[in-house]
C-alpha cells in the first residue's frame, strides 16, 4: 500500500500501545470488503465497493475528520486523499477474462469517507474502461495488497452481490486460498518495517477470488 494511504490510515498515537501486536507479523491492517456487480444492458460496467477499515486503521482518520457533519468538506478532503492513493495503486484490484487483465477507467464514478461507530468505511464505484459482455462470460477479480501489510477480505460469501439484471443469469463464488505452511510462516517472520520481494506477490497469494460464471 502507499505511504500515504499507511500515514493517513495508521494510527502514530497508538503504535506504542500496539508495538507488540504489530511486530508479530503480516498484516498489521484489516479491511472487510463488500462488492456489487454492477451490469447495464447485458453489460459488466462497474464494481461497487465498500471498505470497512479496523478500529485501529481507522482511528487517525476519524482524529482528524473530528466532529465534522457526514458530507462536510472535511469529510470530502479525507476521501479525495485516500482515494488517490487507491487510484495511484490500481485500485488494489485485479479484473480477469480469460487470462487477460481487464482495465479499469481512470477514475471512480463516486467515492465518500464515512464514519460507522469507531470505524471509516470507504465507498466507491469503480467502471471498467470499456463495458464487457456478461452472457455465457466467466470473470474472476481479486481485491488486495500486494505486500499483504494489509489484510483485505470478504466476510462472507454474502458479501459479493449482484444486480437484479446479473441475478437472473449469472452466479457468483468467493474462493479463499490455502497458502501452504512456507508462505504462511514467512509473513508470520514479516515486522512493521519489512517487506516482502516484489516478485513474490505476498498478498496475491492471501487474496480471496471472487467468480462470476454467467449464463
Amino acid at each position: 500500500m502507499s505511504a500515504r494511504l499507511y500515514s493517513g490510515m495508521c494510527v502514530a498515537a497508538v503504535v506504542s500501545l500496539l508495538a507488540a501486536r504489530e511486530a508479530l507479523a503480516h498484516p498489521h491492517s484489516f479491511i472487510s470488503l463488500k462488492t456489487d456487480i454492477i451490469s447495464e444492458a447485458g453489460q459488466i460496467t462497474a464494481l461497487k465497493m465498500r471498505w470497512k477499515m479496523d478500529e485501529i486503521t481507522s482511528a487517525d482518520l476519524l482524529y482528524d475528520a473530528g466532529d465534522a457533519a457526514p458530507g462536510s468538506p472535511v469529510w470530502e478532503k479525507l476521501a479525495a486523499e485516500v482515494m488517490a492513493n487507491v487510484i495511484g495503486q490500481h485500485y488494489f484490484t485485479e479484473f480477469w477474462h480469460n487470462g487477460q487483465k481487464v482495465k479499469f477507467a481512470a477514475t471512480p464514478l463516486a467515492y465518500g469517507l464515512a464514519r460507522e461507530g469507531h470505524q471509516a468505511v470507504l465507498t466507491f464505484t469503480l467502471p471498467l474502461a470499456h463495458p464487457q459482455k456478461a452472457s455465457g462470460a466467466r470473470y474472476t477479480f481479486a481485491t488486495f495488497d500486494p505486500t499483504y501489510y494489509v489484510s483485505m477480505s470478504y466476510d462472507a460469501p454474502g458479501d459479493v452481490t449482484l444486480n437484479d439484471e446479473l441475478r437472473e443469469r449469472c452466479k457468483v463464488a468467493v474462493k479463499t486460498p490455502q497458502p501452504d505452511a512456507a508462505v504462511q510462516d514467512f509473513a508470520l517472520s514479516l515486522d512493521k518495517s519489512d517487506a516482502p520481494p516484489e516478485d513474490m506477490d505476498l498478498g496475491k497469494q492471501f487474496a480471496q477470488e471472487v467468480t462470476l460464471q454467467c449464463q
